[in-house]
């Protein structure tokens, strides 16, 4: 078939504008297929993959992969790259992937919102990357490789022990709010408590972070930047 490239057991099928899996991988190579490639496409669903029940390494990078990706179970998949997708929400992917790979050994997710990196996003740096890595670390506890950088034996035990306590919570999406209480013809709506509304209170505001964590290290609002008050 044109555009599929096969060389004994790997299967590439990369950059043909498809939105969906081809059901004639799966036909033609989905027995025999223990590597898949199917990065540089615009696949937004992973319909079609339950055909390749004996996968043990998937690639999908630069693809349009969202919140919603649903892998089939593949028991003996040990590698997965998912960099440069649209991924925001890290922990019902982790809960997904714990549920459908148990082998998973190698995870990739650079380039999605999901991850950090600093590299990536100008508004990170290495102590979120590294709390995003402990958290990770929690949820699949056989990975051995994270993104670019091996999971080393202090790294993992860190995981351990503070792992389940670096979440990462978003804030309320404050448009929303703003969009409800303007409803009332009663009050235009302010984000402001009700002494400050009062232009002869000077009572300080405390700003909104960005990003919330809970854990030992999290510190309250040391990672507040002027840029976000």
């Amino acid at each position: 078939m044109s555009g599929v490239v096969v060389n004994g057991t790997q299967v590439s099928y990369i950059g043909q504008d498809c939105k969906e899996i081809p059901a004639f991988l799966g036909r033609n190579y989905g027995r025999i297929a223990k590597r898949l490639d199917l990065s540089f496409n615009l696949l937004r669903s992973l319909e079609g993959l339950e055909t390749f029940s004996g996968l043990e390494e998937l690639i999908l990078d630069n693809n349009l992969l969202r919140n919603d990706l649903r892998l089939p179970r593949l028991p003996h998949l040990h590698t997965l790259m998912l960099n440069k997708n649209q991924i925001s929400e890290l922990e019902s992917l982790l809960d997904h992937l714990v549920e459908v790979v148990p082998s998973l050994e190698y995870l990739s997710l650079l380039g999605n919102t999901a991850c950090p990196n600093e590299l990536v996003c100008k508004d990170k740096d290495e102590g979120d990357y590294q709390r995003y890595r402990y958290f990770v670390l929690h949820k699949l506890t056989n990975l051995k490789f994270l993104d670019s950088r091996k999971v080393g034996r202090s790294e993992r035990e860190e995981a351990i022990l503070r792992g389940a306590f670096m979440k990462v919570v978003k804030p309320v999406d404050t448009k929303a709010t703003t969009d409800a209480a303007s409803i009332s013809p009663q009050m235009s709506y302010t984000p402001l408590p009700t002494g400050s509304r009062d232009l002869t209170n000077h009572r300080g505001v405390l700003g909104k972070c960005r990003y919330v964590y809970y854990g030992k290290q999290s510190e309250g609002n040391r990672f507040i930047r002027d840029d976000q008050l």
